[in-house]
């Protein structure tokens, strides 16, 4: 939550408004983890420390404990196969793609219940970004994910449930596959079909 941000609606998270004067925000932040557009590893930590920002925040000290979190999630991430030896190396080391998937990493270290992706793809080659979608089918098994994407092809081959917006307003949602294949608005059509956007 932003200071002096102009929030308008509800987002609702097991049944209760999230923005809701009566919710604490800082609970909030350790039930939904976030990874944004632009990969944004903390630039003086290690890949290893990376990881484990969030549970060392809170307070968590046993190193046995540390280490399996960071491994486990790491592999979750489709990282650690890549980064086992080089644990000590800083995160901005990493090449943009193993960075996306250090965030990844690093927000589910926390065990979240939902993770938000804001593009997490955007800025990232083709090999990449098959990686982090591995990622994401794999973990929408375990967790709720909500993806950002203007890639149509993307949100048909990862989704379960598609939203189209438009300006603001939601304009269609269902099962991705009715969504693709049997729109019921003509603007979730044309969108679809590159007819403009």
């Amino acid at each position: 939550m932003t200071l002096n941000a102009k929030v308008e609606g509800e987002v609702i998270l097991d049944g209760v408004n999230i923005y809701s004067p009566k919710v604490d925000p800082v609970a909030i932040r350790r039930r939904i983890g976030m990874v944004f557009q632009k990969p944004n590893p903390f630039p003086t930590m290690s890949i290893y420390d990376n990881v484990l920002a969030g549970l060392k925040l809170n307070g968590v000290r046993d190193k046995k404990k540390l280490d399996e979190v960071a491994e486990r999630s790491l592999r979750m991430a489709f990282l650690w196969d890549e980064v086992r030896d080089d644990l000590k190396k800083p995160g901005t080391a990493l090449s943009g793609g193993q960075q996306q998937r250090l965030c990844i990493a690093r927000a589910l270290a926390v065990e979240p219940e939902v993770i938000l992706m804001d593009e997490p793809c955007s800025a990232l080659d083709p090999v990449a970004t098959a990686k982090i979608e591995e990622s994401i089918v794999t973990l929408k098994q375990e967790y709720t994910i909500v993806i950002v994407t203007h890639n149509m092809q993307q949100a048909a081959r990862i989704s379960d449930f598609t939203a189209f917006m438009y300006l603001g307003e939601l304009v269609e949602f269902g099962d991705t596959i009715n969504v693709f294949e049997n729109p019921k608005s003509e603007l979730t059509e044309k969108y679809i079909t590159g007819k403009f956007g």
